[in-house]
C-alpha cells in the first residue's frame, strides 16, 4: 500500500532560499531566547527537596497535585510509583501560603529542615482527611545539579562529534557537515521552545533532546543515502534534480515514520501524566522540526556545499610507483 507515490516530482529545492531563511530565523530566535530567558531548570539541576509519601488507600495523581497547590506548594512535581506511593519534588525555598519560609529558627540542620518540610507536605495532603505517612525526605544539593548539567552538555557534544565522524567516513564530509548542521538546527529550536515557554527542563527532557538528536540524524541519513544512490546511478543529472528526486522518493517513508512516531508520543503527552509531559512535548517538537529540516534545511545546506557526483565516485589509485618496480 502506498500513501505517497515515490515517483512524485515536487520541487522542494525551488523554495530552498525561503525555507533556509525561516530556519535561520528560528535558530537565531532560539539562541536569543536561551541567552536572555534561559532554561527553567528543574530540581534535577537546581537542587531542592524530595519527599516520598505513602497513602493508606489508593489515590490518584491529580488529587495529590491539587492538594499541594491548594496548600501553596507551587511548582511541585509529583511522580507516581503505584496506586498509593508518590514522590514529590519541591524546588528550593518552596513553602505554603500560611507560613511561607516560616521554618522554626531552631531547625538549623539540613535533616531537621527536610523533616519539617516533609511534615508540612503531609499536613497539606491530610487536609481532606486521608491517611498519609512520610517514607523519605532528603535534600538534593545544587552541586549535583551542576555536574548533571555539565555531563549533559558533554554528552550532546560527544554525540555530535561521533555522528559527524561516522558520516564523514561512510559518505563524504559534505554530507557530514549538512547532517550536523541539521541536528544543531533541530536541537536549538527544541531548546528555544522550552526557553520561550518557560517549561521545566529536567533530566527526562534532556533525554528527549538526545532522542531528538538521534531521530534527526536517522531521518537525514535516509534521504542522503538515496542522494548517494541517485548520484551513482544517473548520468548528466544536476545536483538540484538529484536532491529533489531523493526527497520525493523517500517522502512516503519520512511522513509515515514521523506520523506513527508522533501517535505514540502524543499518547504519552495526553495520558502519561505530569512526569512525562516535558519528555513527550520535547519529542513532539523535535520530531516535527526534524522531519521538516531534513527536507527544507539539510538538503539545501548540502546543495550549498557543492555536492557533486564526483564526490561519491571511487578515487582512482596512482599505481605509477608500483608499475616501475621490477
Amino acid at each position: 500500500m502506498e500513501f505517497f507515490s515515490p515517483t512524485s516530482n515536487v520541487n522542494f529545492m525551488g523554495v530552498r532560499r525561503f525555507s533556509v531563511v525561516i530556519s535561520l530565523l528560528l535558530v537565531l530566535g532560539s539562541i536569543l531566547a536561551l541567552a536572555t530567558r534561559g532554561l527553567n531548570f528543574a530540581l534535577d539541576f537546581t537542587g531542592g527537596t524530595l519527599v516520598e509519601v505513602s497513602y493508606d488507600a489508593p489515590m490518584e495523581q491529580p488529587a495529590v497535585v491539587k492538594a499541594l497547590e491548594a496548600a501553596g506548594f507551587s511548582g511541585a512535581v509529583v511522580q507516581r510509583f503505584d496506586s498509593s506511593n508518590f514522590a514529590i519534588r519541591l524546588a528550593p525555598e518552596t513553602g505554603a501560603k500560611d507560613d511561607a519560609g516560616a521554618l522554626d529558627a531552631q531547625e538549623t540542620s539540613l535533616d531537621s529542615r527536610n523533616a519539617a518540610l516533609g511534615q508540612r507536605v503531609v499536613s497539606a495532603l491530610r487536609a481532606d482527611g486521608v491517611g498519609v505517612t512520610v517514607k523519605r525526605s532528603e535534600f538534593v544539593g545544587p552541586q549535583v545539579g551542576k555536574e548533571l548539567a555539565y555531563n549533559g552538555v558533554i554528552a550532546v557534544l560527544v554525540v555530535l562529534a561521533g555522528i559527524m565522524l561516522y558520516i564523514a567516513m561512510r559518505f563524504e564530509w559534505k554530507f557530514a557537515v549538512a547532517t550536523v548542521a541539521g541536528e544543531m538546527h533541530d536541537v536549538l529550536i527544541t531548546l528555544g521552545f522550552f526557553a520561550v515557554t518557560g517549561m521545566d527542563f529536567d533530566l527526562t527532557v534532556l533525554a528527549a533532546i538526545l532522542a531528538v538528536d538521534g531521530y534527526s540524524v536517522n531521518d537525514k541519513i535516509v534521504v542522503f543515502d538515496r542522494v548517494r544512490e541517485l548520484f551513482r546511478s544517473t548520468r548528466g543529472s544536476e545536483p538540484v534534480e538529484v536532491l529533489n528526486r531523493a526527497i520525493n522518493n523517500t517522502l512516503g517513508r519520512t511522513i509515515m515514520t514521523s506520523l506513527t512516531t508522533l501517535l505514540t508520543v502524543v499518547s504519552l503527552y495526553l495520558f502519561g501524566g505530569q512526569t512525562l509531559e516535558g519528555f513527550s512535548l520535547a519529542l513532539i517538537v523535535g520530531i516535527i522540526v526534524g522531519t521538516l529540516s531534513s527536507i527544507f534545511f539539510a538538503c539545501p545546506v548540502l546543495l550549498k556545499l557543492g555536492v557533486t557526483k564526483q564526490d561519491l565516485m571511487p578515487k582512482a589509485r596512482d599505481d605509477s610507483e608500483l608499475a616501475r618496480r621490477p
